[in-house]
């Protein structure tokens, strides 16, 4: 496949994530860190590029690293405290300068526009202000920390009309009083208030890292809140602020928080527009939706089926029978597509048919499988079943390591055994419940 066809393919493709996407509400932070790295101006056109796809976007910026090296100029020492800067009027002073300069730094690359450039045309309005207000974090621990503070409120219903006039929205790691005082904030302090205050469909932090990674140091795709809450522990720095984060608003009613990479140039897209990711996603459920089947779900299922059909795996399944059958089957969507499917075919009082197991050729060698059968095993217990036979032609094993004892066809129900086909001579196994 020549790369003209593949991008074709995986435009088409992103095609329901550009609708889905259209007139959302995403909030992306990015620390000081990411600003510094080369890849940023990649990051900036991806983020140009959402914004000329529709979505309403508030961006929320730190500044730790420009803090230092504006107080290194200025000799002037900084102190922490539980990994806080305690910012002194000094210390205040490199803040205002550091926040203003990356500020100012992020208008100017979302403003460029020459010919030849990715942005070219897109002619982005940013807008920033006092849409922070903060109190001090005062006294802890006997500790004052002074002009370091955090977030009171966002003024919610004022950036929500700066992104109805199609307006990009800029939040620094910094916030007002109401009696004038300026304090520096944490950067995921202030983006947890605004994806919470504006009920934002999603909250994209990037970091240095893939998102979060497993103990073999592979990332880990996807996690729900209460899997990530037994990950904190394990987590140091900034990834554990940002999956505590994360947790928070997920908890608040922030549907989906992606931890991506601003190192991976295309991670933000390829995180947004693919089935895959290139991330971790932190969300209430699990991703993947386990669920009854319904009518709805007959094409897919069907289009799921024949690949299996055609190598001869499962038996051909018209689309009426299936539409007569649809409430038999259990299905695992993922994004408007179903990934795998299995149904359920009850024969006596005590005994049923474990059928049509499939999973998408892109998602084998995940659970989906396992959890379909433990879903129908759920389901058949709740019947009062006592036993699942299925019968196999190639997957044998799997059925094995998953409890199931060969068997001969002789112990088939009655009404099984007169339609078995000899000429398939599929394997026969069974599971007591």
């Amino acid at each position: 496949m020549n790369d003209t066809t593949a991008y074709v393919q995986w435009f088409r493709q992103s095609s329901p994530y550009i609708n889905a996407h259209r007139g959302k509400t995403f909030v992306i932070m990015f620390d000081g860190d990411a600003l510094m790295h080369p890849n940023f101006d990649t990051v900036i056109q991806d983020i140009a590029l959402l914004n000329s796809l529709g979505v309403r976007l508030v961006l929320v910026h730190g500044a730790r690293p420009q803090i230092d090296a504006v107080l290194e100029r200025l000799d002037i020492s900084s102190n922490f405290h539980n990994d806080l800067r305690i910012t002194d009027s000094e210390a205040l002073r490199a803040v205002k300068a550091a926040v203003g300069m990356v500020k100012a730094d992020i208008e100017s690359r979302l403003s460029l526009g020459i010919p030849g450039s990715p942005m070219h045309g897109s002619r982005i309005r940013v807008v920033s202000g006092n849409f922070v207000t903060a109190k001090p974090l005062g006294v802890i621990d006997g500790v004052d920390f002074q002009h370091t503070g955090e977030v009171r409120r966002v003024e919610h219903q004022a950036v929500n009309s700066l992104l109805d006039q199609q307006n990009v929205v800029l939040l620094s790691c910094s916030g007002y009083s109401p009696s004038g005082e300026m304090f520096n904030l944490g950067v995921e302090d202030v983006a947890y208030h605004a994806a919470t205050s504006l009920r934002a469909d999603k909250l994209i932090a990037f970091n240095a890292g893939e998102g979060l990674l497993d103990d073999s140091g592979e990332p880990i795709k996807e996690l729900t809140c209460r899997q990530l809450e037994l990950h904190l522990p394990e987590l140091k720095d900034s990834q554990r602020w940002q999956a505590d984060m994360a947790m928070r608003c997920v908890r608040q009613g922030v549907p989906r928080v992606h931890l991506i990479s601003y190192e991976t140039d295309g991670a933000l897209l390829q995180e947004l527009f693919t089935r895959e990711g290139k991330g971790t996603l932190v969300s209430q459920d699990a991703y993947d939706q386990l669920r009854a089947a319904n009518i709805d779900d007959v094409a897919g299922i069907l289009d799921l089926l024949r690949p299996l059909e055609e190598q001869g795996v499962l038996v051909r399944r018209s689309r009426e029978l299936l539409e007569n059958e649809i409430h038999r089957f259990f299905v695992i969507e993922r994004d408007g597509l179903i990934t795998a499917c299995a149904a359920v075919y009850p024969y006596s009082e005590d005994q049923a048919e474990l059928a049509c197991v499939a999973v998408h050729g892109d998602y084998r060698g995940s659970n989906r499988g396992q959890r379909l059968l433990e879903q129908i095993e759920q389901e058949a217990r709740r019947r009062n079943l006592k036993q699942l036979f299925v019968l196999t032609t190639r997957t044998a094993h799997w059925f094995v390591e998953h409890g199931f004892k060969a068997g001969q066809v002789s112990e088939l129900p009655q009404e099984k055994q007169k339609l078995y086909n000899y000429q398939r001579n599929s394997k026969v196994f069974f599971k007591t419940l």
